[in-house]
């Protein structure tokens, strides 16, 4: 692990006793906790992407307004889901945050997890899939939103066009050159972890493997990120891709620690999601030299590059920048880190 990031599910809505978290809320807390852990040096922060649930559906414009507010913090999402996409746009969007913060998007998508409702994606007019959970759209989608972020001519120049006209195919517009090393993956498996390598984009390894092979989550989670490499290098593609995990990961340090997260030593298990049979992670919180023991025990930490740090997004910045700083202060440095300030 070189990097350490935070993953946010960006819930908002009643927080108990008459309080209530409103989505403007949850969008201003996400600018001012990415300016805090600049300042501290974190990697990036990064935030999941659902539709039809009180939570972030729209990222772009966040992330836009993270750059602005930022200098060196990476951020991203993970994962927005293809499924709902306008391929072009999205590549115009992303080339937008790209530029305006000078390379320091880390744009994941994929097929989306699990959803609140049926088929929302055809709510935003994307029908026709043969594939019950629309798998067959998302890929689609990708393959165009490729094509342009590669800066693939996609429509017919017009002649007599007053706005320039010309001959030939026109790419989309603004164009980010290096943009495409910085496009992200989420795979939920090894088949699409290996899609991910001979496609040459990075890989987001999901919280949940929808696989269950009878080992730890770990360890199958290691061997997801091996055969992505593989497929990676197999394909011919040049230099080394990235990878990330994401832990719910708790340094106990204060009595308020305690308390919120005392005993919270949740293990693996193996369920079903999406009607598949699914392996989950467990949740680490403990004192900092507990946890440095357990996360180098951890294969798929040592691993990837990136870690995620899942953050209760409803406790609010202070919170959740104390919990980022003690984990840079008392963990971090153990497994690897380098931070942004260094």
């Amino acid at each position: 692990m070189q990097r350490f990031g935070t993953l946010s599910f960006g819930h908002y809505g009643p927080l108990g006793g008459g309080r209530q978290l409103s989505a403007r809320d949850s969008m201003l807390q996400a600018v001012e906790l990415a300016e805090g852990m600049d300042e501290l040096g974190a990697n990036g922060i990064y935030f999941r992407v659902h539709h039809f649930a009180r939570q972030q559906s729209s990222p772009m414009p966040l992330l836009a307004a993270i750059a602005a507010r930022t200098k060196r913090i990476e951020m991203g999402t993970g994962v927005i889901d293809m499924r709902y996409e306008n391929p072009l746009y999205l590549a115009e969007e992303a080339a937008s945050v790209d530029l305006l913060s000078d390379g320091r998007l880390a744009l994941g998508v994929s097929r989306g997890s699990p959803e609140s409702v049926v088929r929302g994606y055809e709510a935003f007019g994307y029908t026709g899939s043969e594939d019950p959970r629309g798998a067959d759209i998302a890929r689609a989608h990708f393959d165009t939103f490729l094509r342009a972020v590669d800066g693939e001519g996609l429509a017919e120049r017009d002649a007599s066009s007053p706005f320039g006209g010309g001959a030939g195919m026109q790419r989309i517009e603004p164009h980010s050159p290096g943009l495409r090393s910085r496009i992200w993956w989420g795979a939920g498996n090894r088949d699409s972890a290996e899609w991910a390598g001979r496609m040459g984009v990075n890989l987001m390894s999901s919280t949940l493997l929808t696989e269950d092979r009878g080992l730890p989550f770990d360890e199958l989670q290691a061997q997801q990120i091996d055969a992505f490499r593989a497929a990676w290098r197999e394909a011919g593609h040049p230099g080394e891709p990235r990878t990330s995990v994401s832990r719910s990961v708790f340094p106990i340090v204060t009595a308020e620690d305690e308390l919120y997260f005392g005993g919270r030593q949740d293990g693996e298990g193996v369920g079903y999601i999406d009607g598949m049979r699914s392996t989950f992670g467990k949740t680490y919180a403990a004192a900092p030299d507990v946890l440095v023991e357990q996360l180098l025990d951890d294969a798929a930490v040592r691993s990837a590059d990136t870690l995620m740090l899942t953050i209760p997004s409803q406790l609010g910045v202070a919170f959740n920048l104390r919990l980022v700083e003690s984990f840079a202060t008392y963990v971090a440095p153990a497994l690897g880190w380098q931070s942004t300030r260094d």
